[in-house]
């Protein structure tokens, strides 16, 4: 079995000390998904919603999230990314978002991603509450990472 790098010799929480390892390119590609009610959906794809531009408010958003990770996620290293995009997708009954994050670091850029991506789905959801509280987050997920020592990974199909 894998043991977890988080956890010390003696089962406590601790940071990984990435200080050996050598600095490499590294990028992680985080998705998720938000559907909603037609009438929330015309709001986002208009841009008429009455907090503003759904989209351009969302992207700036999983920008910011992706920059401030460490401040969320408690054992994750404060990254230097050279990248952060964010792309926003209009479906039928919602929006889906990419996240792409890089860096040249000694440690990955994934959870940098899946922040990115879920504060996305985040703001959305926060921008047109007032005509739909039922719309729905999901498939919040990695997609591929590729850098590091454990090399290229992507997501299996069907996933």
């Amino acid at each position: 079995m894998t043991r977890l790098t988080h956890l010390d010799d003696t089962g406590a929480a601790r940071m990984v000390d990435v200080g050996a390892k050598p600095a490499t390119a590294r990028q992680a590609i985080a998705t998720g998904r938000i559907t909603m009610a037609p009438v929330a959906l015309a709001l986002v794809r208009d841009a008429t919603a009455n907090k503003g531009d759904v989209l351009a408010v969302a992207r700036i958003a999983g920008i910011m999230a992706a920059k401030r990770t460490a401040d969320l996620i408690p054992l994750c290293h404060p990254l230097p990314l050279s990248r952060v995009a964010i792309d926003l997708t209009l479906l039928d009954d919602g929006v889906a978002v990419t996240a792409t994050c890089a860096t040249t670091g000694q440690t990955g850029v994934e959870m940098e991603a899946l922040t990115a991506a879920t504060v996305a789905l985040l703001t959305i959801y926060d921008m047109v509450k007032a005509v739909d509280k039922a719309m729905v987050i999901d498939g919040v997920r990695l997609l591929a990472k590729s850098g590091g020592k454990s090399g290229d990974w992507t997501a299996p199909d069907g996933r």
